[in-house]
Parts: C-alpha cells; sequence; structure tokens
C-alpha cells in the first residue's frame, strides 16, 4: 500500500455516497487547515472515492490541486461496495473512555487549546463538564491567582463570542494571564461591566 499525490480534477465521489456529511464538513475543513491533510482519501483504480467523501470536500473548499490517496487496486468491486459500508459502520462501534476523555480535553483546555473551533461542542461529549480542570496543575504559588472557566453555547451564541473576540484589538489588562482568548474574553466582559456599572 502506498499513498499517491492525486490531482482533484481527477477524482470523483462515489453517485450513491452512503453518509450525509455537511454537518461534519466544517470540522473537517478546519482540521486539514489546522494540522494538514493527515489521513488519504481511498480510492478506486478508477478515480472513484471508496472513503473520504468529506476530506475530499473540505480539499475543494480549500482550493486543494492535489491530495494524498491511498488507491484500492487491490480489491473487487463487490468488496469496494461492502467496505464503504463497513468503512463508516465500524466508526458507530466504538465507545469515548470518558475518564481519558475529560483528561484530555483539560490538559488541551490548559494549553490554550480551543476544540470548539474545530467545530466541536464539548457539551456533546458525555462527560461531566464540571470536572474539567481537576487534573490540571499549576506550580504552587500560583493556585491562587488563576481559575478555569468552561463553557457550552450554541452554535449562534459561539459565532457572536467569536465575532466580539476577533474585535478585541489589546486587552486592557491581563493580570499575567498568558491565554489569549481568556484575557480577550475578559476585555469584552470588562467593557459591558463597565456600561452596566458594576
Amino acid at each position: 500500500m502506498r499513498i499517491i499525490n492525486k490531482p482533484m480534477a481527477e477524482i470523483r465521489p462515489y453517485e450513491n455516497n452512503l453518509r450525509i456529511n455537511d454537518g461534519a464538513l466544517a470540522a473537517v475543513t478546519n482540521s486539514i487547515r489546522e494540522f494538514g491533510f493527515r489521513v488519504p482519501i481511498i480510492i478506486s483504480a478508477d478515480n472513484e472515492i471508496v472513503a473520504g467523501h468529506t476530506r475530499y470536500a473540505a480539499a475543494n473548499a480549500l482550493n486543494f490541486d492535489v491530495v494524498p490517496c491511498i488507491v484500492a487496486d487491490d480489491l473487487s468491486p463487490k468488496k469496494i461496495r461492502a467496505f464503504r459500508i463497513i468503512d463508516n459502520k465500524t466508526a458507530e462501534l466504538s465507545e469515548w473512555d470518558n475518564a481519558a476523555l475529560a483528561r484530555e480535553i483539560d490538559e488541551l483546555i490548559a494549553a490554550g487549546i480551543d476544540l470548539s473551533e474545530y467545530g466541536f461542542d464539548l457539551g456533546e461529549f458525555d462527560i461531566d463538564m464540571d470536572t474539567l480542570g481537576d487534573s490540571f496543575t499549576l506550580p504552587e504559588g500560583d493556585k491562587a491567582n488563576v481559575e478555569q472557566m468552561t463553557f457550552t453555547f450554541s452554535g449562534e451564541q459561539a459565532e457572536l463570542i467569536k465575532r466580539a473576540l476577533a474585535a478585541v484589538d489589546e486587552p486592557a489588562e491581563t493580570f499575567g494571564n498568558v491565554n489569549e482568548k481568556g484575557n480577550k474574553l475578559y476585555e469584552v466582559v470588562r467593557q459591558w461591566a463597565q456600561l452596566k456599572n458594576l
């Protein structure tokens, strides 16, 4: 098995695509933009997509000329059709280890990485969001000065908040906080509090 770079113009979607991918497109596009094209598209010997329609659509959205592909030329047409179903279905059969997931998200938050930027609503994970922050440790002298907060927003709320944060040029005060988004959110709230005389 080898990965080849294939011109987008030569690849064609499967006309009976089994999945409705619209809800995942923004997240996959953001992931490819941030991390690169890390999972190849699987195509048949005649360049029809076997697996990877969402990655293909994301590549189109990002104006890619070529994408990495694996050619499944060792599978018969019948096996390719079966593989399409099995590949999509097997992902649904696994479950999250919620304790491990909470620790992972906790550490990402502590590192300033916001998964919501990639289209994920943390509220959709079956974990107790109130536990986030428990595993994040700071040097003893810093603990009193730092408090982590996790919020869940609807899509519309998140868009407004992102626009507000993008409009902040330079927060008035950071109090030594190195988290840029936290500082910008503080600045938005500070200005609102000023208007409300809080």
